[in-house]
């Protein structure tokens, strides 16, 4: 049972104590949190560390594409409300990361865990789930990554024994291909701005059929389920036909989808709807993102933006023209180093602003942007393209390592 502490091994002990020692080291030595070493030197002490340390917590996990750190918040918001809960609210969401996050919470009832998605299956058999949030599934790190149809496979064989409960997004058909061999599986209508990935049958390979919001395929039968959760404007609907206001500070749709998500999987662990929504109203930022901070005398919004679906999200938020935009890539290991997705995204939705290219792959974005006939200006630094900046908020929009890099530059 969830909360009842069996105590950890010396053997375990030891690992947490020394994974602990490690990652203080690194944040001294200025190597950011440290939790991802932690993690590693204490499952190269005990392998078996992660399954230990969740042995006495209800766990949820969270898996997608894009939007699983701000899902993995809100959730754990939610939850607060029924217990303690640990969480890699910083997104270390690889094994190593996720056992550094819960050997700080020997306290808690729940585990809030985010998952990379290459990782879902092995993690949901280390830990045993109570329950598995699936968002979404879409190309990303070209180079590394499997082809979406791939990944949703391995997903589907990987938590098809597994007894969690599956919270899944019904208008995704890889994420619907993905679930549909579990027992167990609830159904949300979170949408799919984004579908460029899911034209073809996950199932059979035929051609996706997508009338309005509904979608089948024509040849094997293969189509959307019915959900019990729905996003509908600013309200989530519950199984019971209710409708709860959903009260944001985070911007945009696609964070209305995410507490859709999380208000079922709070749900399923007894934390009503409007409790569960009232108490997300906290969250402001998530690890920087949707940051507002001033930097040389501007306001600067700090948005990141991964892969063509996170972009296509993130040019809904942002401020009308003739807001300046600043928009910074990089090819890095945490990035994927193959840049051949700026071509997936339509930059025209930019036209108007004023914009200004940065990061170690700039010129790759900017030979994009020449392409879609954008006016740009490439800068050498974030103080070069702010100082250019006509007047007003500027919406900055970078990917992984780029966002870092800007958050140590404006000291956030």
């Amino acid at each position: 049972m969830a909360g009842n502490t069996e105590p950890l091994s010396p053997r375990a002990k030891l690992a947490v104590t020394a994974g602990k020692a490690a990652a203080a080291v690194s944040r001294a030595a200025g190597r950011g949190s440290g939790s991802v070493i932690g993690g590693r030197v204490a499952l190269r002490l005990d392998p078996d560390l992660l399954a230990r340390l969740a042995r006495h917590l209800d766990v949820v996990l969270v898996s997608a594409t894009n939007g699983k750190t701000t899902t993995t918040r809100l959730i754990a918001e939610a939850l607060r409300a029924s217990g303690p809960v640990v969480s890699n609210a910083l997104g270390a969401n690889m094994p190593a990361g996720i056992t550094s996050a819960l050997a700080g919470g020997s306290d808690a009832k729940y585990g809030v865990i985010e998952v990379d998605e290459k990782y879902l299956a092995g993690v949901a058999r280390d830990v045993t789930p109570k329950a598995i949030a699936l968002l979404n599934l879409s190309r990303d790190q070209l180079d590394r990554a499997a082809e979406t149809r791939m990944l949703a496979e391995k997903w589907r064989e990987g938590l098809s024994g597994s007894k969690a409960l599956i919270i899944a997004n019904a208008d995704d058909p890889l994420i619907v291909w993905a679930a549909s061999g579990s027992a167990n599986v609830v159904w949300v209508a979170a949408g799919q701005e984004w579908k460029d990935d899911a034209w073809s049958c996950p199932s059979c390979g035929g051609v996706m059929q997508r009338p309005g919001e509904d979608w089948f395929c024509g040849e094997c039968g293969f189509r959307r389920p019915t959900p019990s959760w729905a996003l509908s404007g600013d309200h989530v609907l519950d199984p019971h036909g209710s409708a709860w206001p959903i009260k944001l500070q985070l911007p945009g749709r696609a964070n209305k989808a995410n507490a859709t998500t999380s208000a079922a999987v709070a749900a399923a662990f007894g934390v009503p709807p409007q409790v569960a929504l009232e108490r997300m109203f906290s969250v402001q930022a998530v690890a920087g993102r949707y940051d507002v901070v001033t930097f040389q005398q501007r306001e600067l919004r700090l948005l990141l933006a991964k892969n063509p679906a996170g972009w296509l999200e993130t040019f809904s938020l942002i401020d009308p023209p003739p807001t300046p935009v600043i928009m910074s890539v990089n090819a890095r290991g945490a990035d994927g180093t193959d840049t051949s997705w700026l071509w997936d995204v339509d930059y025209t939705r930019l036209a108007g602003h004023p914009i200004y290219v940065l990061g170690d792959r700039k010129l790759d974005l900017a030979v994009r942007l020449e392409v879609a006939g954008l006016d740009f200006r490439v800068c050498d630094s974030l103080d070069e393209a702010v100082q250019l900046a006509p007047p007003g908020r500027i919406e900055v929009i970078a990917n992984y390592t780029a966002f870092q890099d800007l958050r140590r530059r404006v000291g956030n």
